[in-house]
């Protein structure tokens, strides 16, 4: 049975569009770095105006080299949706399972495992610890958890690109995790950081995605205790989307938040949120060390971290949907209250990465309805705890990008719409059940997310949308191709994809009948083509450089 997946460590605005201009070169102080919100009056933000949060300016011609080679890049506003959530679970199904969560907290307990300060905080917080076994009292996970705010506000280097996490929003993140990576040419080998800087400027050049994620793939030819200082900066340097700091020891968390404060400056770091970082429970009801460990660490930094029990149905929970989500509810209940007892208020997001296991092979499953079911209730619990929700993504088993891989996805996907997911990790290049990041999925899937932001529109009432006009006008028997309205809406009154085929049989013929991976290899040989670096004030590309230089040198590698 195969479970190293990227998050099992343990066992193995309605369709806004920013637009903002990129460029190679540095940006000055006095240069000018340009943003439009698409059917909004246009806007200009300096580059002067993020410099001064970080207390950092530079200087001479680099706006007009800026100015001669920069390139448009699109980024789609996060979603805000105006359709209402599904919601599976009535009111007394909603309260047992709460009360059976609050049973398991008081008489089964969780496990804090090599972690004395986590059992004295807990102690002294009125739980019952026995060993490594916390038991806590009935109420007290829920007290703690009310600290923990109902929304936050994750801050990117380009102020154009921060992101709200939490309400009635949508924030999309990219695959997270694989050893592994798949193309077309080169077929399924071991990533490489090579690989980790593609997929950052895959998820900066596409516009549906609003944040650039963490471990878009895990790049094995770097030494595992040094490889975290060179994924960090890949994000800082080749985009600037919000990202995710490393968890897999809490040095490295240490190392993020050292980094952000080189970037964004360590005023502002310590009074904003510029890190959402994964930290996974070691399901059932255990929290080891090392997650505890970095979450300690963000958490005192006032830095997001997302509590994501990790649940494949049958192994690491139980078989039915209401008894899953009674595990979910508790685990996720002392991990964030274990956050608030580190800092009160120190944001936090109610995760849930749920699958089934298939009986006959082992394996996990995707895109079922068992698991959609249990990612609607934890919606709906995440909602009454007031707290931000994590799960979803573009989920599949399939080794290719191909017609299963498809129909898990869009599986996948359209349920953590519908749930009410704050924040979709994995939201593109997600395949053969997490063990693999491939370049054609993640562009066919981040080209899919456009469906997402405009089915998240919902339903225009408008006098516009109701087209009364265009009916009194085209009548019985006409049509409405040459009709006023049509003329006047057509441009944007249908999502349409950027990458699928839409030509007649003939022209796909001649075209080289070319199937959807093979048009996603062409794209994403474009997009990394067209590439171009967002500025970055050098200063602050040396002051990283110096740093990484220094934590590197100061231990040797380790690739065990």
């Amino acid at each position: 049975m195969s479970l190293c997946t990227p998050e099992r460590r343990k066992l193995a605005s309605r369709g806004q569009i920013a637009v903002v201009t990129s460029s190679i070169e540095p940006a000055s102080a006095q240069g000018k770095q340009e943003c439009r919100i698409m059917t909004e009056p246009a806007i200009e933000m300096t580059q002067a105006a993020s410099g001064a949060r970080r207390g950092r300016a530079s200087g001479g011609g680099a706006a007009r080299r800026a100015a001669r080679t920069a390139v448009s890049i699109e980024t789609a506003r996060y979603i805000e949706r105006n359709i209402p959530n599904l919601d599976v679970l009535n009111e007394e199904a909603l309260a047992i399972i709460e009360a059976n969560a609050e049973t398991v907290l008081a008489e089964i307990g969780v496990s804090f495992v090599d972690n004395p300060d986590a059992l004295a905080r807990w102690r002294d917080a009125g739980a019952e610890v026995t060993g490594e076994r916390v038991r806590i009292p009935r109420g007290l996970a829920r007290q703690l958890c009310a600290t923990a705010p109902a929304n936050f506000t994750q801050h990117a280097r380009n102020p154009a690109r921060n992101v709200e996490i939490g309400g009635r929003s949508l924030v999309l993140a990219p695959v997270y995790g694989p050893p592994f990576v798949r193309d077309a040419s080169g077929g399924r080998r071991y990533a490489t950081m090579e690989d980790f800087r593609n997929f950052v400027k895959l998820g900066y050049m596409s516009k549906w995605l609003h944040h650039s994620g963490g471990t878009v793939c895990e790049p094995t030819d770097v030494a595992v205790n040094k490889r975290h200082l060179d994924m960090i900066q890949a994000h800082m340097l080749y985009s600037d989307k919000p990202f995710m700091g490393s968890v897999t020891e809490p040095v490295r968390a240490a190392d993020s938040v050292e980094m952000a404060k080189i970037l964004f400056g360590a005023d502002f770091v310590d009074q904003n949120t510029v890190m959402t970082s994964l930290i996974n429970i070691n399901s059932p009801l255990t929290f080891d060390s090392v997650m505890m460990g970095a979450l300690e660490i963000y958490a005192k930094a006032g830095q997001a971290c997302i509590i994501s029990p990790f649940i494949v149905g049958g192994a690491m929970a139980p078989t039915t949907v209401a008894g899953t989500l009674t595990q979910v509810l508790a685990e996720v209940l002392a991990g964030v209250a274990y956050s608030q007892l580190v800092r009160p208020g120190a944001p936090v997001i109610f995760g849930a990465f749920v699958t089934s296991i298939d009986m006959n092979s082992g394996a996990p499953t995707f895109g079922t309805p068992e698991a959609a079911l249990i990612t609607y209730g934890a919606g709906q619990l995440a909602r009454r705890l007031s707290l931000p929700y994590r799960s979803g993504g573009a989920f599949c088993g399939s080794k290719l990008p191909d017609a299963q891989a498809a129909y898990e996805t869009a599986n996948s996907l359209n349920m953590a719409l519908l749930s009410g997911v704050n924040f979709m990790l994995h939201a593109c290049g997600w395949l053969e059940g997490g063990l693999v990041s491939s370049y054609e999925k993640f562009v066919m899937d981040a080209d899919q997310l456009g469906a997402l932001h405009h089915m998240a529109r919902g339903v225009d009432m408008s006098e516009n949308g109701q087209a009364m006009d265009a009916l009194r006008e085209v009548g019985p028997g006409g049509h409405f191709l040459g009709c006023a309205h049509t003329q006047a809406n057509f441009k944007d009154a249908f999502w349409r994809s950027d990458l699928l085929d839409y030509k007649p049989f003939e022209t796909w013929d001649e075209d080289g009948a070319r199937d959807t991976q093979a048009l996603a290899s062409v794209r994403v040989a474009k997009m990394l083509g067209d590439y171009q670096q967002p500025m970055l004030d050098p200063g602050i590309s040396e002051a990283l450089q110096t740093y990484i230089d220094q934590r590197k040198a100061s231990e040797p590698d380790a690739f065990g």
